[in-house]
């Protein structure tokens, strides 16, 4: 039996997305904007400190702002490029016609979701020669490099898989994209109030105080902002891990968690592409 390893459905999407001039123009508009942040950043913190060369903890520092604004980016684009990839074309009654191809349900999922966020994977690949600018003055190492970059493919995929889950449950795209911007919501700001709530309470005694640590370490694992911030400030994990006094490294949770979470929307999506069909017949 012959595999087919290529996926229609993907280089479609590619193409209709790409061969558009206004991908590129938002690729340029955005590098432009990180050039003129990046350089003014600079220009500010060499003026304000009176010296003529730009020191390696504040090469730090930019580099961990240029880190966030990715990790925002991402949190609050994904969403709207993938909550409407399969409940649009279900609007546009395209959905019948995609599904009576050859295609399984797992190549049309996969193919929707990696199309939605290679635009996002394309802005941080493209991004990458400014980052690369810190590793002039010092204060970054490349493993610390890697390891944001790596966070920050893996968050893209898990929200992605998100997104494309709720398309699929939910018929209208408003509807699907208000659900997954919340989820996004309660994963970057509900949890890191949460976790702040819960660690106060078990300062001063008002909850257990051994099941307090550990929802606590669960909560902050689980949060892209306190994880992000524990690479480029390893002290960060260390601290919540010496707190809760849970000895298991928070990236280690968040890969398992997000991991866990890619894993279990895939399947859902692709076990409920076909059967929502046929309930809208």
């Amino acid at each position: 039996m012959k595999m087919n390893f290529t996926n229609p459905v993907l280089s479609k999407e590619l193409k209709l997305r790409f061969r558009s001039s206004k991908s590129f123009t938002g690729i340029l508009f955005y590098l432009i904007a990180m050039c003129i942040f990046v350089f003014g950043f600079i220009y500010v913190t060499i003026k304000v400190n009176g010296t003529s060369y730009f020191r390696p903890d504040e090469s730090l520092i930019l580099f961990s702002i240029l880190a966030f604004i990715q990790l925002g980016l991402i949190l609050f684009t994904t969403p709207g490029l993938t909550a409407g990839t399969i409940s649009t074309e279900r609007e546009k009654q395209t959905l019948p016609i995609l599904l009576t191809t050859s295609q399984s349900s797992f190549q049309i999922i996969l193919g929707k979701l990696l199309s939605s966020i290679a635009f996002l994977l394309l802005l941080i690949v493209a991004a990458l020669p400014i980052y690369s600018l810190v590793f002039l003055f010092g204060g970054t190492s490349p493993q610390e490099f890697v390891l944001v970059f790596a966070f920050l493919f893996i968050t893209l995929l898990a929200i992605g898989s998100i997104g494309v889950m709720f398309s699929t449950l939910i018929r209208r795209t408003i509807v699907a994209m208000i659900v997954t911007y919340g989820t996004m919501l309660f994963l970057s700001l509900i949890t890191a109030f949460i976790f702040l709530l819960v660690m106060q309470l078990s300062v001063f005694g008002q909850t257990g105080v051994q099941t307090s640590s550990y929802f606590g370490y669960f909560i902050a694992s689980i949060n892209p902002g306190i994880l992000m911030a524990s690479l480029l400030s390893p002290s960060v994990g260390v601290g919540i891990t010496d707190f809760t006094n849970v000895k298991f490294p928070i990236w280690a949770s968040y890969l398992i968690f997000y991991s866990i979470v890619t894993v279990v929307s895939l399947f859902i999506a692709v076990k409920g592409l076909r059967v929502n069909m046929k309930r809208s017949k």
